[in-house]
This record gives structure tokens, sequence and C-alpha cells, in this order.
């Protein structure tokens, strides 16, 4: 399974800001080490800010830096503020209805790869990385 480029890139902006926490990023910085457009960037960093996970400083000085402790940040709570983790619940299949009562051919694999996706990102936080491991943002 991937997750949507949306949500890949609030992951990759926050975790790169994560290796340094308490540093200023400006938009331009993030854009050109992360490879992201501008415009899609500044979207995504609109949602994050009000999401409550970074905040945005105007002026010479300014960038974005981080409103809240890295350890306090999900990341089912990123994937919520840009999209919503429920993209990530429904059928593989893409079915409407899809239950134990009435499943699809792919149901009784997915339930159990759905439990530990959602395990993995309700319970990991930004600082539960070795960001001194990480080569790629």
């Amino acid at each position: 399974m991937r997750l949507s480029k949306t949500s890949e890139y609030a992951l990759r902006i926050l975790s790169f800001m994560a290796k340094e926490p308490e540093q200023k990023y400006s938009a331009k910085s993030l854009v050109e080490t992360l490879k992201i457009s501008d415009k899609y960037l500044r979207r995504l960093m609109t949602d994050l800010s009000k999401a409550g996970f970074i905040k945005s400083t105007r002026g010479r000085e300014g960038g974005y830096s981080f409103a809240k402790k890295i350890n306090n940040i999900v990341l089912a709570d990123i994937i919520d503020s840009v999209e919503g983790m429920d993209k990530y619940m429904g059928c593989v299949l893409g079915f409407d209805k899809c239950s134990d009562e009435n499943p699809c051919a792919m149901h009784s694999t997915w339930i159990h790869v759905r439990e530990k996706f959602t395990e993995t990102f309700e319970h990991k936080t930004l600082a539960d990385f070795n960001y001194s491991e990480i080569h790629k943002f």
C-alpha cells in the first residue's frame, strides 16, 4: 500500500523538520531540499499550520517552525489534517459497502493489514524516528 502524494509530502516535510525541531525553515529551502512544488508546499504548510503542528513567522528572520513538541505529533493526526485517515480505512477494492457481513474478495486479508496500519500510525510520533540513520526525506 502507498500513501497519497498529499500525505507523503506532509509526512516528508514534518519528518525533515523534526530532524532539527528547534530550527526555522524557509519555504524556499523546503521546496529545494524536498523537491516539492512551491504552490503544493505552501498549501500543505497552511493545512499543517491550521492543525497546530507548525507556525509561520513572517519577515526577514521568518519561516516555519514547530508549534508543538514532536513527541506530541502523531502520524495519523498529520494525515488527518491534510486529507483524512478515512481514505485508508475503506474497502481495498473500492466498494462502498464492504463489511464482515458483506465482504469483498480481499476483505479478510485487508482487515488485518488495515488494523496494523492504523495501530502503527495512531501510536507513532515524529519523535519515534532515529533521524541520525535517515538519509531520505
